[in-house]
């Protein structure tokens, strides 16, 4: 009697590398960018939600600025569903954003056969399904090696934009908003750093990258097009909701996403803080 046939393994569960290095010049003061509050919480920590959330089993975080502060954010974290391992790598100098996942190399090391998200730690509207979407688009029907999500804005200005194949339409490349043509300022299709790639094909590309581009950065945006060009699928998912994909690089955009995450969450708006008359009485 012949044995029934065994179902395949189950891919390993995800996991994820967020950067969160940066100061944020222009948010004002000196607090890290990814911890100010968003529903009374660091922005930081809705990231890490939402990839506990989608099933990540290790999370790595890329800091810099204030780096003590942002690991001592979680002594008391707690998440909305699971609790993932949590690890921190440093990134001394801030060479750009695929500089920054190339610190996270070591942890990874004995994770190279998983899938590893990289978001940015500043983009606390993610969801846990746009994170499931991608995956499951990943790895169907055969894995990539690289997903990205992508949004349709009305007014683009500061993503990178995503470059399609005239003859298909499938993805070409990222340009970045400052080495971008004047043709391609007008996509508006956009890059909101919500990626998904193989870790063995990830590490491989990033000693790769090239720093001579308007910003003397190594642009993680550059990875998917030399995955593609080295023969790996790249797909795209490109249904992402304009609203989930807001980051904060300003005060005034620190308080839309915050009006957004409480609205979500039931919560009435914050009240904006009173003004004080200096030339009144106390």
């Amino acid at each position: 009697m012949t044995a029934p046939a065994s179902e395949p393994a189950a891919p390993p569960a995800p996991d994820a590398i967020l950067l969160a290095a940066g100061k944020g010049t222009r948010m004002g003061g000196d607090l890290a960018k990814v911890l100010h509050p968003v529903a009374d919480r660091p922005m930081l920590h809705w990231v890490v939600d939402a990839c506990a959330a989608a099933g990540c089993e290790q999370i790595v975080i890329v800091v810099g600025y204030q780096a003590d502060d942002v690991r001592a954010s979680f002594n008391d974290y707690a998440p909305l569903l699971g609790r993932p391992d949590i690890a921190f790598v440093d990134q001394p100098e801030q060479l750009g954003t695929g500089h920054a996942v190339m610190m996270a190399q070591p942890v990874m090391q004995d994770r190279r056969g998983r899938d590893v998200f990289v978001l940015a730690g500043d983009g606390p509207l993610i969801q846990p399904d746009t994170l499931a979407q991608l995956l499951d688009t990943h790895r169907q029907p055969t894995p990539a090696a690289a997903t990205l999500a992508t949004a349709t804005l009305d007014d683009p200005t500061g993503y990178g934009r995503v470059l399609r194949n005239p003859a298909d339409q499938s993805f070409d490349r990222i340009v970045e908003q400052k080495d971008a043509s004047p043709d391609q300022l007008a996509v508006r299709e956009v890059n909101p750093s919500y990626y998904c790639f193989g870790a063995a094909a990830l590490f491989d590309a990033l000693p790769r990258l090239s720093d001579q581009n308007a910003q003397g950065e190594y642009y993680l945006t550059d990875v998917p097009a030399l995955l593609k060009a080295d023969g790996g699928p790249v797909r795209v998912v490109d249904a992402v909701p304009p609203q989930d994909i807001l980051s904060i690089n300003t005060p005034d955009q620190l308080a839309e996403v915050d009006r957004i995450m409480r609205d979500r969450l039931g919560q009435p708006p914050q009240s904006p803080d009173p003004v004080v008359d200096a030339g009144a009485p106390a």
